[in-house]
């Protein structure tokens, strides 16, 4: 059994402690935001947060998670005001939106630690994370519009 606190509800489930995380967001608690992209984390699909720390799902051995907060596209998106989100609607980055959940929440990682990134700085944090459609000036766009907001209370408090 591994009691595990996903978007600030506790859940115990009763599974291997190998078990990827993303299989347990997704087949155990029903939290689909998190993507299967490549199953070796170099794609960023199913990007979430350990403790502020963003992390692959699908690499994350559920045990790592027990007793640490686990946040989600669903926990930053979940009153649709995280100053990452209100960019990527505005800024209009989704096109066909498979991997943007990852895409969002790696953005939000960056900002939680650097307020105000360059160009390098976002392309260092945004690396690994594929959009097969080609979005990335888009992505670029909006995480400095994000950076442009009161990131620093507005992210913690939705979970970034």
């Amino acid at each position: 059994m591994i009691s595990l606190d996903v978007n600030g509800k506790k859940h115990t489930v009763d599974v291997e402690d190998e078990m990827p995380l993303l299989w347990v967001l997704r087949d155990e608690l029903g939290i689909t935001g998190p993507k299967y992209g490549c199953g070796v984390g170099q794609c960023g699909c199913c990007t979430v947060h350990l403790d502020g720390t963003m992390v692959r799902s699908c690499v994350t051995p559920a045990r790592t998670a027990a007793g640490k907060k686990v946040t989600t596209i669903e926990g930053i998106a979940a009153d649709r005001t995280n100053p990452v989100l209100v960019a990527w609607i505005e800024s209009a980055v989704p096109q066909c939106g498979y991997c943007q959940p990852g895409q969002i929440m790696s953005a939000a990682a960056l900002l939680a630690q650097n307020k105000t990134p360059g160009d390098d700085d976002i392309v260092n944090a945004m690396d690994g994370n594929i959009c097969r459609c080609g979005t990335y000036a888009r992505i670029s766009q909006a995480i400095k519009q994000a950076a442009k907001t009161d990131l620093g209370a507005a992210a913690t408090k939705k979970g970034a």
